[in-house]
């Protein structure tokens, strides 16, 4: 008797854990379903939160006291406390070394090196920002980033114009990495010119790439790109800039 009680609480339910896979997400305001083409295929992405880009770690943000918390005894009113809160962000564990820059450089060339060599020799660092007065830094002018001894010390002479544009070329080329691993897009190395991954054409439809499988579109029932509503691609790195 307590194995056909048993064999029956089993079954149903087995049956309640098929009936909720089934059912649909609804919305609490009007009741219609998400995700479902005969409904009008409102998409509610199933978001787990947001991916951690490599050698990236997240900075909990918080609310601090900017400016002068002390007495002003010289009277300048020139740090002025006032409360500033800043938000969570991502930030790199370690400084871009020599190596990461350096594999930048190696893109450029493989994209751009044939009918735009220029775009490569725009990003060179600068490696005589070592020469300095009095001292004997040459050593440095030669080898600092280009001997593999440095490959993993922090890149020097590059200005802020280029690190926007390392800032922009990551953000691609982890995009592009994280569709690749997702099974939507086939790696590519053989991209040239303008023909390769960017993350604003990508979504505004003008960069299609070499597909593997789209995403399903609950509208119309077949397939669509990725969107950034979808919670898939990171958002653009940038520089540190001030509060």
């Amino acid at each position: 008797m307590r194995k056909v009680l048993k064999y029956q609480f089993l079954f149903i339910l087995s049956l309640l854990i098929l009936a909720s896979c089934g059912k649909k997400e609804q919305s609490s305001t009007t009741g219609w379903n998400y995700n479902d083409q005969k409904w009008g295929g409102f998409e509610k992405p199933d978001y787990q939160g947001q991916v951690t880009g490599p050698n990236l770690v997240l900075i909990e943000g918080g609310t601090f006291t900017m400016g002068n918390v002390e007495q002003d005894v010289t009277f300048d009113w020139n740090a002025v406390p006032r409360r500033v809160t800043v938000s969570s962000f991502y930030m790199d564990e370690t400084e871009v070394s020599n190596i990461d820059y350096k594999e930048y450089l190696y893109w450029l060339g493989r994209v751009f090196g044939e009918s735009y060599p220029e775009v490569r020799i725009n990003a060179l660092p600068d490696t005589l920002v070592w020469r300095e007065e009095l001292s004997f830094n040459e050593p440095f002018v030669e080898t600092y980033f280009r001997h593999p001894s440095y490959n993993d010390y922090p890149v020097v002479g590059v200005s802020w114009l280029q690190a926007n544009e390392y800032c922009k070329w990551r953000t691609d080329r982890v995009n592009e990495m994280i569709l690749i691993k997702k099974g939507i897009l086939n790696p590519n190395p053989e991209q040239k010119d303008e023909d390769n991954f960017n993350s604003e054409a990508y979504l505004a439809n003008q960069y299609e790439g070499s597909v593997r499988k789209n995403l399903k579109d609950h509208k119309t029932g077949g397939e669509r790109k990725v969107r950034f509503e979808d919670g898939i691609l990171l958002p653009s790195y940038r520089l540190p800039t001030e509060a």
